[in-house]
């Protein structure tokens, strides 16, 4: 039986390729669409004051929203990196659990922890809970791996904490670093649930 070009391509795509490109795609375009939007960032974002007039569902949406095109590249590339690295070694149920809590501790940091914080937007603390998630999942497959994700991340926080924003800021946008570690933090403790359940079937 003669053999097709795409039936040939396929598995060796399969082999460069991160699995659930459909996933990847759909986080992308949640991540794009309010730029589309006129008025979604300054509706949508973290304010203080609207958030305590009322505005609730901003505890959310800032996770979404991003300044600019040049924030939201910066975001979408720490994005395609995580998935490209990590995104099979956990479900991804798992994956979307970790962004909903580290989203979660993001808003609830910012709220309690920095009443002094006017406003925030971008997902940049997201990204750092699955960040720490990553490194709590890789372990599975590898160890010595999963432990330096793990001490780069540590590392990155903790000089973050000290020294100011180690990453680039977009288009002079300041970087709230205590997002990072707010995020981090609910990434992880997530990570560390669904470690004590069983083992997800290889993909």
């Amino acid at each position: 039986m003669e053999t097709s070009l795409w039936s040939t391509l396929r598995p060796r795509l399969r082999a460069v390729l991160p699995p659930h490109p459909a996933a990847l795609a759909a986080a992308a375009a949640l991540l794009c669409a309010p730029l589309a939007i006129p008025g979604a960032v300054a509706a949508w974002r973290y304010e203080r004051a609207a958030v305590a007039g009322g505005e609730l569902w901003r505890l959310g949406t800032a996770h979404v929203v991003h300044h600019d095109f040049a924030h939201l590249a910066l975001n979408l590339g720490g994005l395609a990196l995580l998935w490209w690295l990590f995104v099979r070694d956990a479900r991804p149920a798992h994956w979307a659990a970790v962004a909903v809590a580290s989203g979660t501790t993001v808003a609830a940091g910012l709220w309690f922890l920095r009443p002094d914080l006017a406003w925030y937007l971008g997902a940049s603390g997201v990204l750092h809970g699955l960040w720490a998630a990553a490194g709590v999942a890789a372990r599975r497959r590898w160890p010595l791996e999963g432990h330096v994700t793990l001490a780069l991340l540590a590392a990155k926080l903790a000089g973050e904490q000290w020294l100011g924003p180690l990453s680039p800021s977009a288009d002079g946008l300041p970087v709230i670093v205590d997002a990072h570690l707010y995020g981090a933090v609910g990434g992880l403790l997530v990570a560390l649930a669904l470690a004590l359940r069983p083992r997800p079937q290889p993909l």
